[in-house]
């Protein structure tokens, strides 16, 4: 099993067909943490619970992210999210899905980027913060180029 940090190939696809609102008040945008045993890459199209964290301080699903505007910078649009954190958990992760609960369309929790924390991360009844890179046009999260 392996974590393979992508943007899923389904939501560039769902973005085309307007499934996808990342604007304030638009679409409920959560973050799901999962075990090194978890098969997560660019073919991931939805939130699973197979192989997801478990532990003091998390809850299955993850937690909803706040979104930083989308915006633009010359020719690269991006969107990203303040800084998240699972406060006095206990846990391990070895990375997290990013993914919608409310897209425009038929789908049940598309997935939108899938986040490789490089090995296990672990908090013992202390913050887990996943820091998010700086929001400009060539650090953003997610970026349209």
């Amino acid at each position: 099993m392996a974590i393979t940090q992508a943007v899923a190939t389904s939501f560039k696809k769902q973005l085309l067909e307007g499934a996808h609102d990342f604007r304030s008040g638009g679409d409920t945008i959560k973050i799901a943490l999962y075990t090194s045993s978890a098969s997560l890459d660019a073919s991931t199209t939805a939130y699973t619970t197979s192989n997801e964290t478990s532990g003091t301080g998390y809850s299955a699903g993850g937690q909803e992210l706040t979104k930083v505007a989308p915006t633009s910078s010359g020719t690269t649009a991006f969107i990203d999210f303040a800084d998240e954190t699972f406060s006095t958990a206990t846990i391990t992760a070895r990375g997290a899905l990013i993914y919608n609960t409310t897209p425009t369309h038929t789908y049940t929790n598309p997935a939108i980027v899938v986040l490789d924390f490089g090995g296990d991360k672990t908090s013992t009844a202390g913050d887990f913060t996943i820091i998010f890179p700086t929001a400009d046009a060539s650090s953003a999260i997610l970026r349209l180029a």
